[in-house]
């Protein structure tokens, strides 16, 4: 199994890295993770446009969610057959969101093991006989920057694009006035975790981008970056979209 993920994304990722470095004037590694990073994400544009549009159709449903958790407080069957019936209503899966990132998992990892041994001047052994072999790779971007090793600014400013991306997916909902009731008591809670999320994985991207070389924390910020700007355009696109005509009952 290892040796058919070696071949089907080590290897490409691989590849394309070391080719990119060869072309890119200068030999910048630098240069080469965006532009690997660009093409990476746009043969998964597909996959990842489809998970932002699954995360926004599910945070549009919180309310009717929260809605529904108050009516069928006491009854969880109830509540789990009325909660099938709304994603079946607006036509969501809610786990669309979540199988294409899995599926990108597979490049990350790969992405990972190309950082860790190919900035290192690791084996080129896999490189393709089309593929120049450099003698060595020179870690060093814009003349002073060295991704093989971690780079504290580069992981601070993907943990602020971290927060920049998961702040657009969080919908504000208004205050719960009545605190006694189960119902307020329960957005209170899911406001919580929304914002403990919002500030954890942020801080979390900072923790891990300070033991990783600097051009793992590199490709992640540029990822994030692009992944933010596919959700602002996804969400301008929603939100220009005519709502739904609705019947208007005849006044009596």
């Amino acid at each position: 199994m290892s040796h058919l993920l070696t071949i089907i994304f080590y290897q490409p990722i691989l590849n394309l890295l070391i080719w990119l470095y060869n072309v890119v004037p200068g030999h910048d590694i630098g240069i080469a993770i965006i532009l690997l990073t660009i093409i990476i994400r746009a043969a998964l544009l597909p996959l990842s446009k489809k998970a932002i549009e699954s995360q926004k159709s599910l945070q549009d449903l919180q309310p009717k969610m929260e809605e529904l958790k108050k009516k069928y407080a006491d009854n969880k069957q109830e509540l789990g057959k009325a909660t099938l019936d709304l994603y079946r209503e607006n036509k969501i899966n809610p786990f669309s969101s979540c199988l294409p990132i899995l599926i990108q998992l597979p490049f990350l990892i790969a992405v990972y093991r190309v950082f860790m041994a190919g900035l290192k001047n690791g084996s080129m052994d896999l490189l393709y006989s089309f593929v120049q072999k450099p003698e060595t790779i020179n870690t060093i971007t814009i003349g002073f920057l060295d991704l093989s090793k971690p780079n504290w600014v580069i992981a601070v400013l993907a943990g602020l694009a971290q927060f920049w991306q998961a702040k657009m997916i969080i919908t504000k909902k208004p205050p719960a006035i009545v605190i006694k009731d189960k119902g307020a008591l329960d957005e209170n809670m899911a406001s919580m975790m929304n914002k403990q999320m919002l500030y954890f994985m942020p801080a979390l991207t900072v923790f891990i981008g300070l033991s990783l070389p600097g051009g793992l924390s590199l490709y992640w910020l540029v990822v994030t970056i692009i992944t933010a700007l596919q959700q602002v355009l996804i969400f301008n696109k929603i939100l220009k979209k005519p709502a739904p005509e609705k019947d208007i009952a005849p006044e009596k």
